[in-house]
């Protein structure tokens, strides 16, 4: 049986890029997800289907295809 533990050691550094996001690259995603949570909510707060509608048109406009 082989114990040789060193063989198995690196031998050289290792690194792990991390990326470096700043606010300034952060902030329009964030507003994005804050302003999808808030059309999902009205979509389902409103019974009416107004809302619904708008954001569903909205959609279209965009060029998203939903059905």
């Amino acid at each position: 049986m082989d114990t040789n533990v060193a063989a198995a050691t690196p031998t050289h550094d290792v690194t792990i890029p991390v990326p470096v996001v700043s606010l300034g690259e952060l902030w329009p995603w964030a507003m994005l997800a804050v302003m999808l949570v808030v059309q999902m909510y009205f979509v389902a707060a409103v019974p009416d289907g107004t809302v619904h509608e708008f954001l569903h048109d909205s959609r279209h406009l965009l060029g998203f295809p939903c059905h």
